[in-house]
């Protein structure tokens, strides 16, 4: 008898711990103890006694509905969990109502569809955390939506819902420990004044969803920023917005550049006040025991009352991942002030230069011969190398000090590829189009007395089809998988992870390295040509010489750079960094697209003749042009006189023979002046 009064004295105080302890309702269990279900799926728990302090409902298929005051004035309840109910659609205003204990609410994989009135909670506690996960079918977080939740801190995981979109003070009232807002996969909008009205985070994580920005007010309380997975995320506000920021984990490592050598202010607000602060940090030596220093710049009262720590005026290092690689270093596009201005140089004198040397061939009234079809395919190719230039140095102007903020977009966007496009397509074109017209010129030079052996215009378009095929499709490649042209912010392909990135890389180098040879060989067998003494005079040798050393160490120059990126990307050995590969990228890159319309036309007296003659036209140095005109037609009868006038008494050997002088020399003159 004495033990059942024992238990029965006892029982009141086990009945909590009972109700801890009960397994959970299963799918179609009764309704939970305390509280009561209508025969419509609704559940009110009201007057649950001062043992009630921890309620979870889960795997309940009858639950479909809690109406209002279901949880009112439980006074002592500081859990409540509510759990895989799928059939649960409607939480009404109010449901939660005056529970100033309640520490935790779990509210997770049910079937609601607008996120649940906790306004009238008025919890006490320290800490409140509000549990809202999974919940598929909520799409919006409204405007005060927490206001009246707690008196004190809080913590809100809102993660793996349906979210998308949170509106203007949304967590106005509140001061929030953290915000977690992860996996939310279609949340796109946060609305600027999203976080107006609340204090804090301190801690915010927008993992793995598709925010497309951040707001730029309420950032200041954020300490720790988690965005991993955020690749919708391609902008910042500016850094200065973070000032207590210690540590990010993100997405791209472009955005941790924006974070290098960043201040960030301590945390101790008491101490803010105080001006001299920060200059009491730099001129006091400091020791961890020493009080000396707080004495200088506070009263013995007001240390007494303080709780302090010791070592705030150690600096605080901000952490941040990922790092950004040597690829993408935290720079500009341009890295260098000199080479912003040498890059518009070079691109407008490449545009412009081969625009007139195309224009002026392609109007000229004289017959389209075989050089002036190649050489209007080499204007062409170093025009796109040109406008590879100007677009790169247009993009480095617009993101001038911000290039963090728009790497991304930049790196991964048309233009890039663009621009990527343009230049493997023209510095390919460009090399077999030089590689084509020296070919030209030697084997004119070398078969000049076999007629029927030259190079028709037919061929050459022939070949020139085969030299754009071959440069777009090395161009499209890295379009499709094979290298590509995000790597670094100058867009070339240096992608190299692949068997089939370093191949390209290596064809490249080899092509390049081919062509290259076979121009030297050709000139070098020009030049021993030309000094034949029976057809150019002796003194031209030396002229002649300097000119083609000329071409030669305009090509060197400009094929060195791409062979020895090549060297450098395909054998994954980093002979030279991506900063001071810009420089070879402005000086040397582009010298043929500046060189090749001088070269090659405009420093020829046959395109200074076509060049006047189209002035002409439009009633300009008319007067020049005449000359021109004359010159022409007394070069022509003076050249030639023997192989038209004189070929019906001249034995039929000798007209051979003047006729193939007048055409040797004409190629001669072209080649020496290198005119095409």
């Amino acid at each position: 008898m004495g033990r059942l009064l024992t238990v029965k004295a006892l029982l009141p105080g086990l009945l909590p711990v009972l109700l801890l302890l009960w397994p959970p309702p299963q799918a179609g269990a009764r309704c939970p103890e305390f509280c009561s279900c209508s025969p419509d799926g609704a559940l009110r728990c009201p007057d649950a006694g001062p043992g009630f302090t921890r309620l979870e409902i889960s795997q309940s298929d009858s639950l479909e509905r809690m109406e209002a005051n279901a949880f009112d004035s439980l006074l002592n309840l500081s859990e409540i969990l509510i759990q895989n109910t799928k059939n649960l659609v409607y939480i009404g205003p109010g449901a939660f109502t005056n529970l100033p204990r309640l520490k935790y609410l779990s509210i997770c994989n049910t079937g609601i569809q607008k996120l649940p009135d906790v306004t009238k909670i008025f919890s006490a506690e320290f800490n409140f955390i509000l549990e809202i996960c999974d919940n598929l079918h909520i799409t919006t977080i409204p405007g005060n939506a927490f206001q009246g939740m707690n008196n004190e801190s809080a913590t809100l995981k809102l993660y793996g819902n349906g979210f998308e979109e949170i509106q203007s003070h949304a967590f106005n009232g509140t001061t929030l420990i953290s915000l977690d807002l992860k996996e939310n996969k279609n949340l796109r909008k946060m609305h600027n004044d999203a976080l107006r009205g609340a204090t804090g985070p301190n801690v915010l994580d927008i993992s793995s969803t598709k925010l497309e920005a951040l707001p730029s007010y309420g950032l200041e309380s954020i300490q720790v920023l988690i965005a991993t997975s955020s690749y919708s995320l391609k902008k910042l506000p500016p850094r200065e917005k973070f000032v207590n920021l210690l540590e990010a984990t993100l997405t791209y490592p472009s955005h941790c550049c924006a974070f290098i050598n960043l201040p960030t202010k301590d945390q101790n607000v008491s101490l803010f006040i105080f001006e001299n602060f920060s200059k009491q940090c730099e001129s006091t030596a400091r020791k961890p025991n020493n009080e000396s220093f707080y004495s200088a710049i506070f009263a013995e009262s007001e240390l007494s009352i303080w709780d302090y720590d010791y070592g705030f005026c150690s600096p605080k290092i901000l952490r941040c991942a990922p790092e950004p690689d040597a690829f993408n270093p935290c720079e500009d596009i341009m890295g260098y002030d000199f080479l912003r201005v040498l890059i518009w140089l070079i691109n407008l004198l490449a545009i412009m230069g081969n625009f007139t040397v195309l224009f002026v061939l392609l109007t000229s009234h004289y017959k389209m011969t075989v050089p002036r079809f190649l050489m209007c395919n080499l204007s062409f190719a170093d025009f796109c190398m040109g406008l590879y230039l100007l677009l790169i140095a247009s993009v480095d102007s617009k993101t001038k000090g911000q290039y963090h903020n728009h790497a991304i977009d930049w790196q991964t966007g048309s233009g890039c590829r663009a621009a990527g496009f343009f230049t493997v397509f023209a510095s390919e074109l460009s090399v077999y189009t030089l590689t084509v017209i020296t070919l030209e010129r030697w084997h004119t030079i070398t078969y000049a007395m076999q007629l029927d052996r030259k190079l028709q215009l037919r061929h050459a378009v022939l070949i020139m089809l085969g030299g754009w095929l071959f440069s777009t499709i090395f161009a499209v490649l890295p379009l499709v998988g094979i290298s590509n042209y995000m790597k670094v912010s100058i867009c070339l392909p240096m992608d190299i992870e692949t068997t089939l990135s370093q191949a390209y890389i290596l064809i490249i180098l080899v092509i390049n390295v081919a062509a290259f040879i076979i121009i030297c060989a050709c000139y070098i067998k020009i030049y021993f040509a030309v000094q034949n003494p029976e057809l150019v005079a002796a003194n031209k040798d030396t002229k002649i010489a300097k000119k083609m050393a000329i071409l030669i160490f305009t090509d060197f120059t400009c094929m060195a750079p791409i062979s020895f990126f090549a060297i450098s990307a395909a054998f994954k050995v980093p002979l030279i960094t991506v900063t001071n590969s810009k420089i070879l990228l402005v000086l040397f890159y582009p010298v043929n697209s500046c060189a090749n319309p001088f070269l090659y036309a405009i420093f020829t007296k046959a395109f200074r003749r076509d060049f006047f003659l189209l002035l002409s036209k439009f009633g300009y140095c008319k007067n020049r042009a005449e000359l021109y005109r004359m010159e022409n037609f007394s070069g022509y009868t003076s050249n030639c006189k023997n192989g038209s006038t004189g070929a019906n008494k001249a034995p039929q050997n000798t007209m051979k023979l003047s006729t193939f002088k007048c055409q040797y020399t004409t190629v001669l003159k072209e080649t020496c002046s290198k005119g095409c």
